[in-house]
């Protein structure tokens, strides 16, 4: 019996490790079963890269649904994954049938291979290990390695699928996760890289991952000792820490990038509340890397019922007011607020199960920090009564409320969306919502109401406001969009258009069309000129910001109708199918790499140059009251500083600090204050974005209390 315990037995071309034929399967059959496998590692896996290696990942499919898909290992024909996923099957006759592909950026990833996991050979609740033999149906007598997997199958007695939620750990519910704490890094720089290209230098970047979360840094272009200067924060999982991956790329146009190296920090070696600077050598390459890493303690999030939350005590209400107080603005400046998200409810969500219901649950978002609500079963107005509480980082952060409809065998599906803006909540207001597209950019079915607080300190939110903001996990790589293009294009053309009739107005007082307001541009020339001084540029800036202010109170709202821009955003919605690629089309692919690359940077330039133009035009329309009024005491302080000071002096202290900087803090990071407070102020997308939909009345929560006494 030992012997046949530890023996290999070939189930349908499977070699499973486990037990013999000596335990029989159980005479009932379950409902359900629990299926939990480990992808541990490859071996000897085809090559499809010009290099001689592969970027492999593995895909689960059941009943043609995927279910499941690896991380991408890259440059490695013997990856290590140890992923593990947990699904619910109830049809032990269907197979699990597992491909495996070769990443390729912005083209059709290559087949690796395809094996089948047969349910009905596995022994019950006990662990199995499990090799597969990679094929290719188009061509069987290819050797194309094998996949190592740990299997346990077990009965779920009395659970049927209606009534239990899904055990797969997609990545909406691992973001969802309470965190233990912040893992800030500093990425300084690297020494002595190996170079990569024909004039022997490198176009270094460095890519961080830590579980789901990723981070790449920018591209410094010609060098083997690159100086960043950039800061990242991961959210800490891990009660006794965990692993940061670091890998380092040379970025190539026209062709896929170059690997030069990785390295990974160990978090469990790491003391909390201290800065640590690291130098990492890289393994598979050459040089080191130069870090600044912090571990702090856990952030103000939490999870409660309604009847729960500390914003309805009156204490502890008056015990947050204090600590966001205005005689405690110096105090920790990174703690600028925080904000209390009741999700009450939904009401006529779209029906995205075959039976005519959904099983939604409700993710909030606030920049990085992911929470999310329990799911709702066959329903479509579903009740969610939870309270959820962040710490505010960024006054100008975009709270995100989406509503996915759980499925037991795949990936959530999308519902609905809305953004909302912290400023512009109004506290202790129960709303409804109107749910948006993916995009924000048009209405879909359903309303969701909530109720938000937000409680800050307005001199943090401000001096916050001039440092770099935080980044966003990189989710998805860029790609080329022909609407995103034109539509981008088009919002440059807006701003030139509006440069070029101011020019033309001015040229209309030099050409005298308006005798009258040509004489008034004549003396008001002429006295600036003859009474210039430094003062006069920022009260310049000044005059404009207060006569909207002016035409606003009074009523007469100057700002540009955003019709333009919803016309524009309606159609931007596009499909992108990443269903199984055929591996044979790769005949004109190379082509496609230069292609690709100028599209992408020509899209984003254009979205960077048509943002700012709206966001200096949104500055002066008060389309943010608050950065507006920031903007006036900015300007207020500098009036009076170039007014009280000789500009010699100023000169001189602003040639000191830069001169100087470098030598009283070698890492600090380099910054433009005007640019981080203008990446604050919303472009006319965003506004669209942000705004609510007009509802029927019939959907508010007054006259739904009225009609509904009970």
């Amino acid at each position: 019996f030992l012997a046949m315990s530890l023996g290999y037995v070939s189930v349908f071309g499977i070699n499973i490790l486990g037990p013999g034929n000596a335990e029989t399967a159980p005479a009932a059959k379950p409902e359900m079963y629990q299926l939990d496998i480990i992808l541990k590692r490859g071996n000897n896996l085809a090559i499809r890269d010009r290099g001689g290696t592969s970027d492999p990942y593995v895909k689960f499919k059941i009943s043609g649904k995927e279910v499941f898909r690896s991380k991408t290992i890259n440059k490695n024909l013997n990856p290590v994954w140890d992923e593990r996923v947990s699904l619910l099957v109830d049809n032990l006759r269907e197979p699990l049938y597992i491909k495996v592909f070769d990443y390729d950026f912005g083209l059709q990833d290559d087949f690796m291979g395809s094996a089948y996991l047969y349910l009905e050979s596995l022994e019950h609740q006990r662990t199995l290990d499990v090799t597969l033999d990679l094929e290719d149906p188009q061509h069987p007598d290819h050797n194309l390695g094998s996949l190592d997997l740990g299997v346990t199958l077990s009965p779920k007695e009395g659970v049927s699928r209606e009534a239990h939620p899904s055990m797969r750990l997609s990545d909406v519910h691992r973001k969802a996760q309470l965190w233990r704490g912040i893992v800030s890094i500093s990425l300084i720089e690297a020494r002595d890289l190996r170079p990569m290209d024909a004039n022997g230098l490198s176009d270094p970047y460095v890519k961080f991952r830590m579980g789901h979360q990723k981070y790449k840094s920018k591209k410094i272009p010609k060098t083997l000792n690159p100086q960043w200067r950039e800061q990242f924060d991961f959210h800490l999982y891990e009660e006794h820490g965990g692993f940061i991956d670091i890998t380092v790329w040379d970025k190539d146009a026209g062709k896929k990038d170059d690997f030069m190296g990785r390295c990974s920090i160990d978090l469990s070696q790491l003391s909390k509340e201290h800065t640590h600077k690291l130098d990492l050598p890289l393994d598979e390459g050459e040089g080191v890397l130069v870090l600044l890493v912090t571990l702090t303690g856990v952030a103000a999030v939490s999870i409660s019922d309604l009847s729960v939350n500390m914003l309805d005590d009156p204490h502890e209400r008056h015990q947050i007011l204090q600590r966001y107080g205005i005689l405690r603005s110096f105090h920790n400046l990174k703690d600028v607020g925080v904000v209390q998200v009741k999700v009450i409810r939904a009401e006529g969500l779209m029906a995205a199960d075959v039976t005519g219901k959904s099983d939604p649950f409700c993710v909030v978002e606030l920049s990085n920090d992911r929470l999310q609500t329990h799911t709702i079963y066959k329903n479509l107005n579903p009740e969610w009564n939870k309270v959820f509480t962040f710490n505010v980082k960024d006054i100008h952060s975009v709270l995100e409320v989406t509503v996915y409809d759980e499925d037991r065998d795949r990936s959530a599906d999308f519902l609905g969306k809305v953004a909302i803006p912290l400023l512009n909540i109004q506290n202790g207001e129960r709303k409804a919502y109107g749910l948006k597209s993916k995009e924000l950019t048009g209405p879909t079915k359903g309303v969701i109401f909530l109720e938000i607080d937000v409680i800050f300190n307005a001199v943090k939110a401000g001096l916050r406001t001039l440092i770099p903001i935080e980044q966003k996990y990189i989710e998805d790589e860029p790609r080329v969009s022909k609407q995103l293009l034109l539509q981008n294009f088009n919002r440059v053309r807006r701003c030139i258009l509006f440069l070029i009739n101011v020019g033309c107005y001015v040229n209309s007082c030099f050409e005298w069309d308006s005798p009258q307001r040509s004489i008034c541009a004549f003396l008001l020339f002429v006295l600036v000129v003859w009474n210039f001084e430094l003062y006069m540029i920022p009260l310049a800036l000044l005059l404009p910001l207060v006569w909207s202010y002016i035409l606003i109170a009074s009523g007469k709202d100057t700002r540009q109708d955003l019709q333009v821009m919803e016309d524009l955003l309606e159609d931007e919605d596009e499909d992108y199918d990443k269903d199984d690629k055929d591996p044979e089309r790769k005949s004109f692919i190379n082509k496609l790499y230069a292609i690709q690359d100028v599209c992408i940077s020509v899209q984003n330039a254009l979205d960077v140059v048509a943002s700012y133009g709206e966001r200096i035009k949104n500055t002066f329309n008060w389309t943010v009251p608050f950065l507006s009024w920031l903007a006036i005491a900015a300007l207020c302080v500098t009036t009076i500083l170039v007014y009280c000071i000789p500009l010699r002096y100023i000169i001189l202290a602003w040639g000191v600090n830069k001169f100087t900087k470098k030598l009283r803090d070698p890492y600090t990071i380099d910054n433009n204050e005007l640019l981080d407070f203008l990446s604050r102020v919303p472009s006319d997308v965003q506004v669209v974005q942000y705004r609510e939909l007009k509802l029927d009345l019939s959907h508010s929560p007054n006259k739904r209390k009225k009609n509904n006494p009970g």
